[in-house]
């Protein structure tokens, strides 16, 4: 959103609070210009380059780093939406144990009645405006350890950040200015809605793909992890894997009533959407169908069927699926986003038939929230990979992004198809990586075959976007040959067949997959 509208929607948040609690507006006017200057409230532009700055020495953002004063002139800048992580104050490492049913716990139970006990203290000693509606003050979230709350005062802040219930507190809506983290050229943006494009290939050229029976198209980079050949031994049939993302298409008979079709059979297909439109309490489900086509996209490099009309395979091709749309585009920095990718964390981490959780989405800096929902799933034993990051300009100099940089994920990038390891043109590379896919063509720069959002015509999708969702396929062929293998024989499997083990790589990890090799 444009600097100047965000500027002018705060000065209009702080006018309505004026004028609520004020019989004369222009008093209450003077009184507020005063409190202000005494706060010296941060502009968006001086909070963004504190952003930057963290992200260009340490690679990540975390809002609990910074002052109460900037946090609150976040929210101010935002739509005033505190999330409140809480905890008992006697535990320390909490964090690990999210996921077990603490909550129900009396120590948890007493954490969170502190924490709103407080924040109601200082409503109530501030006159808070928020008192005077009919609204329910806070959100209590059932299967996560967060309040979020309407914050107006400074001092809620302050009495927060010296409780030792607090694990953390994060503005929930404020939306950093990512242009800023374009270095090299003006028009190479990365923007919200980067990656929602998934329109048939109509040209497809027949050195991409390979046709087989009976009557598929697999992509011409399967046979560099070894895919094709481990189909003899395992196809992921029995393997539940859930895909968050943008949704799935209605149009793409792939992905809907032909998921049953060709040599794919006895497998199951669901559609769940947790992304809501709207604010607070007046927030709407917007439904499970993709409309950016980044999801379908993904869904069908996992589990497009192997069918008899010309269309994509994908690498696990007799799995079951559940497409959730968390997002709106497959970046993580709207409110509605975060709540929405949260939510379907908890969704599939409370389905026990799900197994592996892919993530071709992220965001540049952390957020606790959506950290909290992860370490919930992978505390009920859910595999889950995540894109170690997509972009353009800024490539050169950012790494591993969030969620991929958290222990709990699975990080995956793509690599060029090459004698030597190079990342791919948009690709992000790092420390955190563990496993590489080949998704770029040497010459033509051509990307893997996938489902498009209609037509039996294959799309084409790049990126670490497209890594992941293959080695969650992956994932899926080696569970399926070993079902009674738990998370860590999973992943060990994978890595010990890896290309560069037991050598692991400082932008590479364990290099790229061997499917062949590991389901042996």
């Amino acid at each position: 959103m444009n600097t100047k509208i965000l500027q002018s929607i705060a000065g209009f948040f702080l006018l309505g609070i004026m004028i609520a609690c004020s019989s004369d507006p222009m008093d209450e006017l003077m009184v507020e210009e005063s409190t202000s200057k005494e706060l010296n409230l941060m502009t968006k532009q001086q909070i963004d380059q504190v952003i930057l700055e963290s992200l260009r020495t340490k690679g990540d953002f975390l809002w609990m780093e910074q002052s109460v004063e900037l946090i609150y002139s976040a929210l101010v800048l935002s739509d005033s939406t505190l999330t409140i992580g809480y905890k008992p104050a006697s535990l320390d490492n909490a964090n690990s144990r999210l996921g077990v049913d603490d909550l129900s716990d009396p120590a948890w139970v007493n954490a969170s009645e502190q924490i709103k006990s407080t924040v109601l203290d200082v409503m109530i000693a501030q006159k808070s405006p928020r008192l005077r509606t009919n609204e329910e003050l806070f959100q209590v979230n059932e299967f996560l350890p967060y309040i979020e709350v309407k914050v107006d005062a400074l001092e809620v802040l302050k009495r927060l950040k010296n409780m030792g219930e607090l694990r953390y507190m994060e503005p929930l809506s404020y939306q950093f200015n990512y242009e800023l983290l374009n270095t090299v050229q003006e028009d190479a943006r990365i923007v919200s809605s980067k990656g929602c494009s998934n329109d048939p290939e109509v040209n497809l050229p027949a050195s991409d793909f390979s046709v087989i029976s009976p009557n598929a198209k697999s992509s011409w980079n399967y046979p560099y992890m070894g895919i094709n050949n481990a189909w003899s031994l395992s196809t992921g049939s029995g393997i539940t894997v859930g895909v968050i993302d943008t949704g799935l298409s209605p149009s793409q008979p792939m992905m809907n009533n032909s998921f049953n079709s060709g040599a794919s059979s006895g497998r199951t297909v669901e559609k769940f959407g947790t992304y809501q439109t709207g604010s607070w309490w007046w927030k709407r489900y917007d439904g499970p169908d993709d409309q950016c086509g980044h999801g379908t996209a993904m869904a069908g490099v996992i589990a497009s069927p192997r069918n008899s009309v010309g269309n994509a395979v994908g690498v696990a091709y007799n799995s079951n699926l559940i497409s959730v749309r968390g997002t709106e585009d497959v970046v993580i920095d709207s409110g509605n986003e975060k709540d929405g990718v949260s939510e379907a964390l908890v969704l599939l981490g409370n389905r026990s038939d799900v197994r592996i959780i892919s993530m071709s989405i992220g965001d540049v800096f952390s957020n606790s929230k959506v950290a909290d929902a992860i370490r919930f799933a992978h505390n009920r034993g859910k595999l889950i990979f995540a894109a170690a990051g997509t972009s353009t300009s800024w490539t050169n100099w950012f790494g591993v992004i969030f969620p991929a940089n958290m222990a709990e994920t699975v990080a995956v990038t793509g690599i060029k198809e090459a004698a030597f390891y190079q990342r791919c043109d948009t690709c992000h590379s790092g420390s955190m990586v563990d496993f590489t896919v080949i998704m770029e063509r040497g010459g033509t720069n051509n990307h893997p075959l996938t489902t498009a959002n209609y037509s039996n015509d294959p799309a084409m999708v790049g990126g670490s976007s497209v890594a992941t969702a293959t080695a969650a396929g992956i994932a899926a062929l080696v569970w399926a040959r070993n079902p009674n293998w738990n998370r860590t024989q999973v992943l060990q499997r994978m890595a010990s067949t890896a290309h560069l083990f037991p050598n692991r790589n400082s932008q590479f990890g364990w290099g790229l997959l061997n499917a062949a090799a590991a389901v042996q």
